[in-house]
């Protein structure tokens, strides 16, 4: 089969690239810019973007499986998802992976659901590659500053949710199915510090940030006001999936989740280790 994957240079599609391919799967990776896209040299990479799906019927072509993100490239909820799944029945698509970016429905959700195809949706609480943000206090003053200092998160390997996809999209049983991903652990922005500086070897420091402060960050980023109300409420409210640790990454892959102790020693040289 030939499976094509979206937003393939991503912290999710970049690794579901190269498991697809270590797996032995014909890859279609589609990207803005092949050129800067430094994925393996067995993937047939090709440009495209979900929001002009009028440009993707050849991206399409011979495709039995897809991997789809749920936002375009200014993290806006895609409009295009009817049309990208008109793409998917003509050219014989059979199973769907969809990566989240919010807890309700968007209408490529709906989209995916009304064209029949064997979907399955992947809802990762959050990625441990957010944790990047930190890098550059982290490595020149020994600091991670992040508010919310109580709040909850078992906070999911990129790698992780990019195995699911990799069963979803090649084997049987997974369609109709959402599943919530977490890491193995539950982790407070304290914990995720202390983390980082037992892995780095030296002391890093937890600095709360105000409430405002972490907006106005947030805004500075060009979040707009849903964003940012989403945010608040996962910091302040979040669903109990999303400071629950769930078994799904082993249940899928048959391996246990990675720890963030691990996701910090394969990213050590961004905080300066």
């Amino acid at each position: 089969m030939t499976i094509l994957v979206t937003g393939a240079t991503g912290n999710v599609g970049r690794p579901l690239v190269e498991r697809l391919l270590a797996d032995g799967h014909r890859v279609r990776a589609l990207t803005r810019d092949p050129r800067r896209a430094g994925l393996p040299a067995g993937a047939e990479v090709v440009a495209g973007s979900l929001t002009e799906p009028a440009g993707l019927a050849g991206a399409f072509d011979g495709v039995t499986a897809v991997h789809l993100i749920s936002f375009g490239g200014d993290y806006a909820p895609l409009t295009t998802g009817p049309q990208l799944m008109d793409l998917a029945a003509a050219a014989g698509v059979r199973r769907v992976t969809v990566l989240k970016g919010d807890v309700e429905p968007t209408d490529l959700d709906r989209a995916v659901e009304d064209s029949g195809l064997d979907r399955t949706l992947l809802m990762p609480v959050e990625f441990m590659s957010n944790t990047l943000e930190f890098a550059g206090s982290v490595r020149d003053e020994g600091v991670v500053r992040e508010g919310f200092a109580s709040a909850k998160s078992a906070l999911v390997h990129d790698a992780d949710i990019a195995a699911v996809a990799a069963v979803a999209l090649t084997s049987e049983g997974h369609g109709g199915r959402e599943y919530w991903l977490t890491g193995p652990e539950v982790l407070t922005p304290p914990d995720k510090a202390r983390i980082i500086g037992e892995v780095l070897g030296r002391e890093v420091r937890y600095v709360e940030l105000s409430r405002d402060e972490v907006v106005a960050q947030w805004r500075a980023q060009g979040f707009g006001d849903d964003d940012i109300a989403f945010f608040l409420t996962m910091r302040t409210d979040p669903p109990a999936a999303g400071r629950t640790v769930l078994p799904t990454v082993e249940e899928i892959t048959g391996r246990p989740a990675r720890t963030f102790a691990q996701w910090v020693r394969e990213h050590a040289a961004h905080f300066g280790g």
